[in-house]
């Protein structure tokens, strides 16, 4: 029981002691920051002084691309410990620290808050030519920078300090994309416009071509683009090459289409790897320069480039052109035509008729070979292959004459067929 008295008065002692030292009061003649508190409660004396020092607590702010950021920024000062050890008279100034014990982290929020990954150019292309859409610059920080900066501000006791950030170039942009895709090449024919049918067809057939995007290694196949020349798919019937002679199917003048397209190609340097020639000459190329496509023909070419190229075609006026567009290599690359032999066409055939006219003018046959030869920027030859040998048959004319005996006219001067083949 003794023991247990004892406890209890030195728990009131202490007690005692404590709420003494909560109302002790500052000794009298006490000036700190200009602030008289002596005889005042020590707490009261603390909310004074530091209402006095407040404007010492000076705010930080990061100053980014994105807007200003207010870092958690900690004060700490010694008025409690002036106020409560504060002897008669004595005259003091507080003193403010601030602290940022989270500066790598905030740092590192706001350069990822603040980095932005730059946009590269890109290039639409269609039957209605090219669209570039233009590049956007990217915000990259410069972390270690940033923290070195901030915190050196902050120590000076400066109010902000900016985030370090560079502009992020896109890797493409707009002058890249047209730099790639200028004109190679470009190749025409001319056709009858007055024939609507072969008109139609040339046209169709050139539309679905056009605006297609080769890839580096990339195939190209004329029947997988255009489709079968067949009513179901839009095409008409007008005169085609079969067999050797001339008569009606559906889809005649497509042939046109397919020539003038590796007229393009091969001066645009794309590697020919499928033609063929008609079982006749036609009148819009020279020979063993056509690509007649049927069913079971095809006109296929490979992008030899490591860059993409583009085919653009038209029809306008009697014509038809198609354009390849891509990255100029600084060569030229030209097609060649040699005729090695002609072939006379049999003795025309006579029938009797009303009167004299010619039905079909004769037309030599020839053995033929085409080449593409390829030029430095200088004019100076690299090489010349062999693309085709051809063989193409000729063609016996046919006349009508009264039964007069009449001598049969001759075939107009530079008569040529301007069907194409079997399919065009």
């Amino acid at each position: 029981m003794k023991r247990c008295a004892a406890a209890a008065a030195l728990l009131l002692a202490g007690s005692a002691f404590f709420l003494t030292g909560m109302t002790k009061t500052v000794r009298r003649d006490v000036v700190i920051s200009g602030v008289e508190v002596g005889g005042m409660p020590c707490e009261a004396a603390e909310r004074a002084v530091r209402e006095a020092i407040a404007p010492q607590k000076i705010p930080f702010a990061l100053d980014t691309p994105c807007g200003r950021l207010l870092p958690a920024v900690v004060y700490t000062d010694n008025v409690s410990a002036l106020v409560r050890s504060a002897g008669r008279g004595m005259r003091a100034e507080a003193r403010v620290r601030r602290f940022w014990p989270d500066a790598e982290e905030f740092i590192e929020r706001a350069c990822r808050m603040n980095t932005c990954a730059p946009v590269d150019a890109d290039v639409r292309f269609s039957r209605g030519g090219f669209l570039y859409v233009p590049e956007r610059f990217g915000t990259s920080c410069d972390y270690a920078r940033s923290l070195q900066t901030a915190l050196a501000a902050f120590a000076r006791g400066e109010e902000h300090a900016a985030l370090v950030t560079r502009p992020w170039a896109p890797a493409v942009t707009v002058r890249d994309l047209k730099a790639r895709t200028q004109k190679l090449a470009s190749f025409t024919t001319r056709f009858d416009a007055s024939k609507r049918a072969r008109v139609h067809n040339i046209a169709l057939s050139c539309e679905r071509v056009a605006g297609t995007t080769l890839g580096p290694g990339e195939r190209f196949s004329f029947n997988a683009t255009v489709g079968e020349r067949t009513e179901a798919n839009g095409f008409l019937e007008a005169t085609v090459i079969y067999d050797g002679r001339f008569t009606a199917g559906v889809g005649g003048g497509v042939c046109q289409t397919s020539t003038t397209l590796m007229g393009a190609a091969i001066a645009a340097g794309l590697t020919i790897a499928e033609s063929h020639p008609h079982s006749l000459s036609v009148g819009y190329v020279a020979p063993s320069l056509d690509a007649m496509v049927s069913k079971y023909s095809d006109l296929q070419f490979v992008n030899p480039y490591p860059f993409p190229v583009y085919l653009a075609g038209e029809t306008s006026g009697g014509t038809v052109t198609f354009t390849v567009y891509g990255k100029p290599d600084g060569r030229r690359y030209v097609a060649e035509s040699r005729v090695l032999l002609r072939i006379p066409p049999p003795a025309a055939q006579v029938l009797e008729g009303k009167e004299a006219r010619v039905v079909r003018a004769p037309k030599d046959g020839m053995v033929s070979e085409s080449y593409v030869a390829v030029y430095d920027a200088a004019g100076k030859l690299l090489s010349r292959r062999r693309l085709r040998r051809d063989r193409y048959a000729p063609v016996r004319g046919i006349y009508e004459a009264p039964p007069s005996d009449a001598p049969a006219p001759s075939p107009p001067e530079g008569d040529q067929p301007s069907s194409a083949a079997r399919g065009g």
